[in-house]
């Protein structure tokens, strides 16, 4: 497995923290307007109109399903059963499948250039790298392989014994890549996998489907407190984000939106409400 500086070879960042923000370049600060900004900052990042970004996000009480997720026979009772739960579903335009999302659970996105040059591989590789040196002072037990039966299962799970904390995305658009990884820190993982396997129940009601959808296990997911024995908090991890990509690079920038940014973000923006208006 190659290190993060055989493939990141960018010293200056830009750091962005949305996770307080109630507004986003004019827009409320939802799932759908966080997958528009990692599209406008790729774009970007693509024409060398910003350096490399690692930004921050989270959204309360949120399902964020994949594209195939959005194909299930009984999707609208699904959304509906998400909905009496007071969950907000709505359907990213990167890989993967339904995860979830609240106040306990922490987005990072890695936006770079180089999708010419660059494997998906390679990608997956850079952010499995920059988790384990987050925790370094913790664990060394952080490895990236699939966990069957957790929900959005891939090659690139992180987990600790055997339990995922961690699933990793990723979008190419233009040259520009977003590296996109939920980390589940605290709170009720298995809260969080029943209400997706329940979600599964309805939406497919056992109909067989072209696409294989996971049979969620609640008992293989846990949060990153619960794994290591520690009372890690969303802040506390925010900090070990900040420090870990300070060790990686040589400074750090902080860019308030851009012109040309706000454009392409209120275009992508409509897009993501037109992936979703039928669902």
């Amino acid at each position: 497995m190659k290190n993060w500086k055989e493939i990141i070879r960018h010293k200056i960042f830009r750091y962005v923290d949305h996770t307080t923000e109630n507004m986003v370049a004019g827009k409320p600060n939802t799932a759908l307007t966080s997958f528009a900004i990692d599209d406008a900052l790729a774009i970007s990042v693509s024409e060398e109109a910003s350096p490399p970004v690692l930004r921050l996000w989270i959204h309360p009480d949120t399902i964020v399903l994949g594209i195939p997720d959005s194909r299930l026979p009984y999707i609208n009772d699904g959304m509906a059963f998400l909905k009496e739960k007071h969950y907000q579903g709505i359907v990213r335009n990167s890989g993967g499948l339904a995860v979830a999302l609240d106040g306990g659970v922490l987005n990072i996105s890695l936006i770079i250039p180089g999708a010419d040059n660059l494997s998906i591989y390679d990608c997956y590789e850079a952010m499995v790298r920059f988790v384990q040196a987050m925790f370094a002072d913790i664990t060394e037990a952080i490895e990236a392989y699939e966990i069957v039966g957790s929900y959005c299962p891939g090659d690139y799970d992180l987990s600790i014994n055997g339990k995922k904390f961690a699933g990793i995305s990723q979008r190419r658009v233009k040259s520009g890549i977003s590296v996109q990884i939920y980390l589940d820190i605290e709170g009720n993982s298995k809260k969080r996998a029943s209400l997706i396997r329940k979600f599964y129940h309805i939406a497919k009601r056992g109909e067989d489907t072209a696409f294989t959808y996971p049979e969620v296990n609640p008992e293989v997911m846990a949060s990153l407190s619960d794994l290591l024995g520690v009372s890690l908090t969303v802040e506390e991890v925010k900090r070990r984000v900040k420090d870990t990509l300070k060790e990686f690079s040589d400074e750090i920038v902080i860019i308030p939106i851009q012109d040309k940014e706000q454009e392409n973000f209120d275009k992508r923006y409509q897009q993501m409400i037109k992936r979703n208006e039928n669902i």
